[in-house]
């Protein structure tokens, strides 16, 4: 049996999005949200745009990667269980332009996503050819943990001390009710866990579970949202330094970044000059040219969607 047949398949395919974490260059887990398409083989088929070609990078020098599927938005599940996949991936250094051999993962992208199908349409294509600029990521899954929802949260009771935390981070964090923890183990594979963190004197207190094999070391957390239609996307990463104490796991905060911005009205216009420089840099740097998008197929699987109703 495949290992991934051991997780509920019927959820894990209605999730819209999952946290994905690969190694940077010192070994320290890199962790953002994603879609991910289940193919009849077991392996887990991610993409990623050129501008964002980081977890590209990182897979080629080292394959352990892991997956959490655990923000049931728009997935029409209730009380849905997290299912942790570790495992390794393979990304080839070629850029796909069209959607071939990924038909069914643009399928769903365009039917869950609604607003990129207008993407492909004429007056804007110039603008977005970066987001179609792909590279394909295949995860073949080793390990698969089922984790029951985080129980709902218990309301603290107001006292007179609730100034915001000055710590790194938590003005990102406390706008969210969980965070996902991205760590290693003892063997630096990545491995992840959903938890609410906690301010504290010198960083935030996190909970992991047992299954969760979290060693001391580089490591972060992941905030992100989306609504039922995959839009209004915001996602933040505070990276620092997981240690242990007597008291439990404390993440001690270094950076924050925040690729698609803060939510300001100019970040629109920002993001898009960065991806598009971003884009040209990893050509440039491979003496390519700019490739053309294969718009027509594109807009085929949009139309095919349209008509669906979705």
């Amino acid at each position: 049996m495949n290992v991934i047949d051991s997780a509920p398949l019927d959820v894990l395919d209605a999730y819209r999005t999952c946290e994905f974490v690969t190694l940077g260059k010192r070994g320290a887990p890199v962790v953002w949200p994603t879609a991910v398409r289940r193919r009849e083989d077991g392996r887990l088929l991610l993409s990623t745009c050129l501008a964002f070609a980081q977890k590209a990078l990182n897979i080629r020098r080292d394959g352990r990667v892991a997956l959490l599927f655990s923000d049931p938005t728009g997935s029409g599940l209730d009380e849905a269980p997290q299912i942790f996949v570790g495992g390794r991936a393979e990304c080839p250094d070629e850029i796909m332009t069209g959607p071939q051999g990924a038909e069914d993962y643009w399928r769903m992208l365009f039917e869950r996503q609604p607003h990129s199908r207008r993407y492909v349409s004429a007056p804007v294509r110039r603008l977005m050819d970066w987001y179609y600029l792909r590279l394909l990521i295949t995860v073949t899954p080793e390990q698969v943990i089922v984790r029951p929802p985080l129980p709902s949260a218990v309301e603290p009771e107001s006292t007179s001390s609730s100034a915001p935390s000055p710590l790194l981070g938590a003005e990102q964090l406390a706008a969210y009710p969980t965070a996902v923890l991205a760590a290693c183990d003892a063997t630096g594979a990545p491995v992840l866990a959903r938890s609410r963190p906690v301010p504290t004197a010198d960083g935030f207190a996190v909970t992991v579970p047992d299954d969760c094999a979290a060693t001391a070391g580089p490591a972060s957390l992941l905030v992100h949202r989306h609504d039922e239609r995959l839009n209004h996307m915001h996602n933040a990463l505070v990276r620092g330094e997981l240690k242990e104490d007597a008291d439990g796991w404390v993440l001690l905060p270094s950076h924050v970044v925040e690729p698609m911005g803060s939510g300001r009205p100019s970040d629109g216009i920002s993001v898009l000059r960065r991806t598009r420089a971003a884009t040209q840099r990893y050509l440039d740097r491979r003496g390519l040219s700019r490739p053309r998008v294969q718009w027509a197929e594109f807009k085929a699987l949009a139309t095919q969607a349209r008509r669906r109703g979705a």
